[in-house]
């Protein structure tokens, strides 16, 4: 079947009936199940049924998720339920809030296979991070290693110790790729910690964090993670790839809001970083308002030093039950899989990929370098109702285990046409 670009756009209810069967046909022979690790099977028969939790797929293709993803609709229910009841009945069920927060809180803890006494809220990336920059005891001298490729969250928490004379030593990158031998050819006697993005935002890299991480604790060096562009789509296990530290918002591949995630510190190096923001939630006797006492929590809740964003929490607690539910190998296969495609499609036009394509370093972000003029190109999708991100000369795409591989042919479809206007 040949899709017409100039055809109205393609609405959720004639994918869902039609342009699905061609999934079927085209996508699950048996080779790809038998690639597949097992449970994918039962994973792709709910698939299209999962796509209910979707309803932005009723207007749009959306494949942006690396920058800020819709909600789902279970997100959408749980933040208004929460709201709704706040309205009626103020804090009467306030306890029950409670038993939402410590969902939320195990859930994102099983998402990294952490403990949950390891893990806080934060309002985004950058204040976990921050807690982790402004929390140790640094003296003149030391030195942090990080790539020169980092999203800014990843870059002026450290370079913001030059004050206190800690140096930042910046890891160039080669076309997008961080490798670990430049990468430790960085360290020396005084390098205390290593910062690194699990994927890099620009060009997908996907960090080989086990490594990283083996090497940072047999020098005795803190290991301290963004995991933004993972979390929700990629494995984590902070135990065996020894990170210590780990920060991720939740509004890209989580599926969750914006103002609110998680942050990871192990039990191992809690009383490492001081609580530099400090308030009554840090306390060891949070709940007794008058009885003062200035003993921090024996946990990684003594980082969180007031009221909680509660409706955001409920919202990400959410978020993360659907990606647990889900699987999130299975996500991660499916994700794989749409890449193929898209890697396919850009090779078969001859467009020079900038995102890795070996083994291992693939994620979810897949950028592209176009020959012509693409100022104008995110403008001209968004009015034809395909969400990219056009940034610093790449195209970005960054599709989620709910997309289609309909969708991937029309978006193709899209910028043959695209590029015919620009010759």
């Amino acid at each position: 079947m040949d899709l017409i670009c100039d055809a109205p756009f393609l609405g959720v209810a004639f994918r869902r009936r039609v342009l699905f069967l061609i999934f079927w046909k085209n996508s699950l022979e048996y080779e790809n199940l038998v690639r597949h690790r097992r449970g994918l099977w039962r994973f792709f028969l709910n698939n299209q049924n999962m796509r209910k939790e979707f309803p932005v797929m009723e207007e749009l293709i959306f494949f942006d998720h690396a920058r800020v993803a819709p909600l789902p609709e279970r997100v959408r229910k749980v933040v208004t339920a929460f709201v709704d009841d706040a309205t009626r009945f103020g804090t009467t069920h306030y306890e029950n809030w409670i038993v939402g927060i410590d969902q939320a809180r195990k859930n994102f803890a099983k998402l990294i296979n952490a403990g949950k006494d390891e893990v806080a809220f934060v309002k985004n990336t950058s204040e976990g991070l921050s807690i982790v920059a402004n929390g140790l005891d640094w003296s003149p001298g030391d030195n942090v290693v990080i790539p020169n490729i980092e999203f800014p969250a990843n870059v002026y928490p450290w370079w913001n110790l030059k004050r206190i004379g800690v140096e930042t030593r910046m890891v160039a990158a080669i076309k997008g790729r961080v490798l670990f031998d430049d990468l430790v050819k960085h360290v020396d006697a005084r390098t205390r910690l290593i910062s690194i993005s699990s994927v890099e935002c620009n060009s997908g890299f996907r960090c080989d964090l086990k490594r990283i991480g083996t090497f940072c604790k047999e020098k005795g060096i803190l290991f301290c993670v963004d995991a933004i562009q993972s979390l929700g789509i990629l494995p984590m296990d902070v135990k065996r790839d020894y990170i210590d530290f780990l920060s991720a918002d939740g509004h890209k591949w989580m599926l969750s809001v914006e103002g609110l995630g998680g942050f990871y510190i192990s039990r191992d190096v809690l009383e490492e970083i001081y609580p530099i923001t400090v308030g009554w939630g840090n306390m060891v006797n949070a709940a007794e308002f008058m009885n003062y006492e200035f003993v921090f929590r024996p946990n990684a809740q003594r980082f969180e030093e007031g009221s909680l964003n509660t409706m955001s929490i409920y919202a990400f607690g959410a978020a993360l039950g659907l990606l647990l539910e889900t699987g999130i190998e299975n996500i991660e296969n499916r994700v794989m899989m749409l890449g193929d495609k898209i890697l396919k499609q850009l090779n078969q036009r001859g467009i020079k990929i900038y995102s890795s394509t070996l083994s291992g370093e693939r994620s979810g972000n897949i950028s592209f370098v176009m020959s012509e003029d693409i100022s104008e190109l995110y403008g001209w999708m968004l009015k034809k109702k395909v969400k990219l991100t056009v940034r610093d000369g790449l195209v970005r795409l960054s599709p989620h285990f709910y997309n289609s591989e309909d969708e991937v042919d029309y978006f193709f479809c899209l910028l043959d046409e695209y590029v015919r206007l620009k010759r």
